[in-house]
Order: C-alpha cells, then sequence, then structure tokens
C-alpha cells in the first residue's frame, strides 16, 4: 500500500482560501484518489474526486464551486484548492486512494 502524507491545513478567517496536499511515497503509479473530510459530530464525508485518468471530477454539494481537486502525476501529488471557506468546512481532511489513507491534516475556520 502507498502512504499518503497531506499536509496544508491552517487556521483562516471565512471567505479565506487553502490548498490541500497529498503525496504518495510508496508508488508513483496514478490511483483515483478522494478526498474526505471528518469533524466531531459528523459523518465521515467524500468532498472530492478525481479518476485515475485525471479526466473526471466530483464534489460534494457543500463544497460544488467552491474546491477544485487536481493533480499533478510527475509529483505524485494530488491537490484540493478550498476557495471561500466557511465554518462548517471546519475538519480534519484525509486523502485515500482506496486501500490508502494519510494521516489528515487540519482546517479550521473561524472568526
Amino acid at each position: 500500500q502507498a502512504e499518503l502524507v497531506e499536509s496544508g491545513g491552517g487556521v483562516v478567517q471565512p471567505g479565506g482560501s487553502l490548498r490541500l496536499s497529498c503525496v504518495s511515497l510508496g508508488s508513483s503509479t496514478p490511483f483515483a484518489m478522494r478526498w474526505y473530510r471528518q469533524a466531531p459530530g459528523k459523518e465521515r464525508e467524500c468532498v472530492a474526486s478525481i479518476t485515475n485518468s485525471r479526466e473526471k471530477t466530483y464534489y460534494s454539494d457543500s463544497v460544488k464551486g467552491r474546491f477544485t481537486i487536481s493533480a499533478d502525476n510527475d509529483k505524485r501529488t494530488v491537490y484540493l484548492q478550498m476557495n471561500s471557506l466557511k465554518p462548517e468546512d471546519t475538519a480534519t481532511y484525509i486523502c485515500t486512494n482506496g486501500p490508502s489513507w494519510g494521516q489528515g491534516t487540519q482546517v479550521t475556520v473561524s472568526s
């Protein structure tokens, strides 16, 4: 299984932006990738996904129009660009290729 490492989380004000990165340390194979988020008191939610061909992307209704998933296969990295952040976006964001999961990066949106 590939080891995945997320980064880019932080504390931002509402309306701010962050770009999360997920680097695969164990494989250069372009897996289909998904970003999940987990917040206290809420179910784990898949917010974005990208196919292994990188031709198609999908988003949950809660983030559609604000988040963009992309990939750079040469860098073994998948990104999640998050714009117009809201307090309800506060969560731990985790990337996965199915069998492997990262440890997560914390995003906090607060005034």
